[in-house]
């Protein structure tokens, strides 16, 4: 019965969207004089709600320019609106805005997609010790987090101090790949101050259950808070599949004025590393073995969020490189 209804229920939809919806849009057309892409950047204001319609229109529409237009390259979106223009019978002269409107959603559109290409290629590039370019970028993470303390050597125990979990981190970037590096990075230079709060709290014995002496005998892997950099590579794994998925589109779509870039999206893991610390001290997990609970929820969470059309996950770092929202 369940199967019966689901079917039922699926051709409905299917009605809808072939049949009714084309024959409603086209009465509304007549009536107002305007094509859905007009009304859309008429009616919604520069943003999520505005490109994440047109993204819907374009891919469902009839047209093969219209859906072609979603994987244009960068270079061509302005011959693309034009040839859009031109199809829907619109005069660009008595519609300046609409041309304007529709460019900067579509380099949006066409921007994100480049963004996932770029990031998938830095995640499965993987971390390799022959590679200088590489060991000069964890050389660095070191130096940025622990600048005082001279590292005695590329394979180190000294290594756990940061939130490895062995002597060598090469290993703790199999999987997000060159793409976990890069952000944890990232955010040691850019959110110098909030990463070695970050880090400092992770190495702190929950509550004062023992006296600092007491903690400092203990050795590091048996910290109570987190690992540093293994919470770095997940939440970078997470930033991942909000991108993979879509779901960033509401952030990224609000907070880049044209074309999303991979610092956009560092930006982004910078806030969610900042948000996941303070939400393990709101859960208050008894210990490490609640990570994987935590970080479920905290994912769930920031699901939400990103529902809302106006949503945008606005870094609390000053050292910014882009200048995004005035909140």
């Amino acid at each position: 019965m369940k199967h019966f209804l689901r079917v039922v229920t699926q051709f409905f939809v299917f009605l809808y969207c072939k049949l009714l919806w084309r024959g409603l849009k086209f009465v509304i057309r007549k009536f107002t004089g305007r094509c859905e892409l007009q009304r859309i950047c008429y009616n919604n204001k520069h943003g999520a709600r505005r490109t994440l319609k047109i993204e819907s229109s374009l891919r469902f529409s009839k047209s093969g320019l219209l859906q072609s237009a979603l994987s244009v390259h960068p270079d061509k979106v302005e011959k693309t609106i034009d040839e859009i223009m031109a199809l829907k019978k619109i005069n660009p002269d008595t519609n300046p805005q609409l041309g304007i409107s529709l460019q900067a959603s579509l380099l949006q559109i066409v921007g994100y997609r480049s963004l996932v290409m770029e990031v998938e290629k830095l995640r499965r590039e993987p971390y390799d010790c022959e590679n200088q370019e590489h060991e000069d970028m964890l050389m660095k993470l070191w130096k940025e987090l622990r600048p005082d303390t001279p590292l005695s050597g590329r394979i180190s125990k000294q290594w756990c101090e940061i939130g490895f979990q062995g002597s060598d981190p090469k290993t703790d970037f199999r999987g997000m790949g060159l793409l976990g590096l890069h952000n944890l990075l990232y955010f040691a230079e850019h959110d110098k101050a909030t990463a070695l709060q970050m880090l400092n709290d992770s190495l702190q014995p929950k509550h004062n259950e023992m006296s600092k002496a007491e903690w400092e005998q203990k050795s590091l892997e048996k910290a109570i808070g987190y690992s540093f950099a293994i919470v770095g590579i997940n939440i970078t794994d997470l930033a991942h599949s909000l991108l993979v998925s879509g779901a960033l589109k509401t952030h990224l779509y609000n907070v880049a004025p044209e074309l999303p870039s991979l610092l956009h999206l560092q930006q982004t893991f910078c806030y969610l590393m900042q948000e996941f610390h303070r939400f393990w001290i709101e859960e208050d997990p008894s210990d490490i073995m609640e990570f994987n609970r935590v970080r479920s929820k905290f994912h769930r969470r920031i699901l939400r969020q990103l529902k809302n059309p106006d949503m945008v996950l606005c870094p609390h770092f000053s050292a910014s490189d882009l200048h995004l929202v005035n909140l």
